[in-house]
C-alpha cells in the first residue's frame, strides 16, 4: 500500500494555475504524477472556498479553555483534599462551563495532579516504635 504524503501549498498552487489555464484533470494529473481524485477533491475545495490549505485539526474540540484549565490547576492546589467531583460544580459556577468528573480528572493529569494515598509501612525494629 502507498504512504500518503499531503500536497504542500506550492504544488497545490501549481495544480490550481494549470486547472484555470483550461488544461483537465487528466491531462494535470500525468503530467505532475498525482491521482486524478486528488486533483478533483483539490479543485472542488478550491471552488467552494477559494482556499486549498489544509485545516489541521483532528480529534474532537476541547471543552475547556485553557484559562479554565489553569483555574482548575489553581483551584487543586490550594485545597489538596478536594476531588475531581468537587471541582466540576466549582468550574461550572465559575466560568458557565459544565464539564464531567471524567474530564476534570483527565486535565489534572496533563498538569500532574494525580490520586495518591499515603502509605503506612510495617516497622521493622522495635527501635522505630518509639517517637
Amino acid at each position: 500500500m502507498a504512504q500518503r504524503k499531503h500536497l504542500d501549498d506550492f504544488l497545490s498552487g501549481r495544480i490550481i494555475g494549470r486547472l484555470e489555464c483550461g488544461r483537465t484533470h487528466l491531462e494535470v494529473s500525468e503530467e505532475l504524477g498525482i491521482t486524478q481524485s486528488v486533483i478533483s477533491r483539490l479543485w472542488q475545495r478550491f471552488q467552494d472556498d477559494g482556499n486549498v490549505s489544509r485545516c489541521y485539526s483532528t480529534g474532537r474540540i476541547r471543552v475547556t479553555t485553557p484559562n479554565q484549565d489553569r483555574y482548575l490547576a489553581v483551584t487543586a492546589k490550594r485545597n489538596r483534599r478536594s476531588t475531581a467531583s468537587d471541582l466540576c460544580p466549582q468550574l461550572s459556577s465559575a466560568t458557565g462551563t459544565i464539564v464531567s468528573r471524567q474530564t476534570v480528572y483527565r486535565r489534572f493529569g496533563h498538569i500532574g495532579l494525580y490520586a495518591r494515598r499515603p502509605v503506612r509501612c510495617v516497622p521493622l525494629a522495635a527501635a522505630h516504635y518509639l517517637d
